[in-house]
């Protein structure tokens, strides 16, 4: 089976449509089939974005992106350091 990508909007919306589903008594389990999601994925989003709206959605991954890219940044200045530290001890 082919994965997709869920956007932050795209999320929120099915999670909107899994609470009405589930308002009317459906199971998790159908609420998933027809979603067409896992149960691990259901419950990942419903912690992550539950209760959040699209806008915030957008500026977390925003910010995720962003922690990675900075990150990434430091690990590299690190790297760096440690071998200029490496150069100057076998002088």
């Amino acid at each position: 089976m082919k994965r997709k990508r869920h956007g932050p909007d795209q999320i929120i919306a099915k999670l909107r449509e899994a609470d009405a589903m589930l308002g009317t008594g459906a199971s998790i389990g159908q609420v998933c089939q027809r979603l067409e999601v896992s149960e691990q994925t259901f419950h990942r989003w419903r912690n992550q974005y539950g209760g959040m709206k699209a806008q915030e959605a957008k500026h977390l991954k925003e910010l995720e992106i962003e922690n990675r890219r900075l990150k990434k940044a430091v690990a590299d200045l690190i790297l760096d350091k440690q071998i200029l530290e490496e150069v100057l001890k076998g002088k």
